[in-house]
């Protein structure tokens, strides 16, 4: 399906100029060189950028559609007409719509570094594969948090990236582990998780819960779009705000 669907794309979208993340590495809104580097955001053609997905072109980099403000009702209404604009059980089961409607394409190095969100999220796979990684919220005393300075990457005329910093004051709380090769050296005590594997294939859905900590990888050219709804912050909520207080005043950060 993903040939078929990036055609039906190419035909639809053409020329729409979009909002692409560019990483050197795959790795956009994670820590590199002890700083939180987000992507560079780079505007270009729908038509370009499945270009590259179909490596017809090439260009220095890791390319991914990932913006998460809604993008696919905001910046691809045109495809508003091939999904639903919510996930009626659960819209009836929390009393809500969802928050935003995200719409994420992009190369199989694109990779999502591990982290939670105030969400209760819907994510359904149209097209090849994504495989998670997942910690539940009780694993948080084994996860570690350490304050970065941010920064950007920029791309440079002969196709190299630099990394651009951002205010030193506003430095940003992140997750230093890569579940894929945990330094445990560093971090022993995320040795203690026991983390589960998922991998959803098209046509499947998975119910990740909020405060759940997640990394996410893709096959290449992988289509998924997922429905945020904002959490209840009920006790659930403080029961998770007490344990991530106890884990700091214990000193694990």
């Amino acid at each position: 399906m993903g040939a078929v669907a990036l055609l039906y794309f190419r035909n639809l979208l053409g020329s729409k100029a979009v909002s692409v993340a560019v990483t050197p590495n795959g790795y956009a809104d994670a820590v590199y060189d002890n700083k939180f580097v987000m992507p560079e955001e780079r505007t270009m053609s729908f038509a370009d950028f499945v270009d590259i997905i179909e490596k017809k072109t090439h260009s220095p980099g890791v390319f991914y559609i990932q913006k998460q403000c809604s993008n696919l009702t905001e910046e691809f209404p045109e495809l508003m007409g091939d999904v639903e604009d919510h996930i009626p059980w659960m819209s009836e089961a929390l009393g809500k719509r969802p928050d935003a409607v995200n719409f994420w394409l992009g190369e199989s190095a694109a990779i999502t570094s591990l982290h939670k969100d105030h969400y209760e999220n819907l994510y359904c796979v149209i097209s090849g594969e994504k495989h998670f990684i997942l910690h539940p919220p009780s694993d948080r005393p084994f996860i570690p948090y350490e304050m970065y300075q941010p920064a950007t990457y920029k791309v440079n005329e002969d196709g190299t990236f630099e990394v651009i910093d951002g205010e030193p004051s506003d430095k940003v709380p992140w997750i230093p582990v890569d579940p894929l090769e945990p330094d445990l050296s560093l971090y022993p005590a995320y040795g203690e998780t026991r983390p589960l594997h998922v991998t959803v294939k098209a046509g499947e859905m998975l119910y990740l819960p909020s405060l759940w900590f997640h990394h996410v990888r893709q096959s290449h050219g992988c289509i998924a779009v997922n429905y945020w709804y904002d959490m209840e912050y009920d006790i659930k909520y403080h029961y998770f705000q007490l344990l991530d207080s106890l884990t700091k005043a214990a000193g694990n950060s």
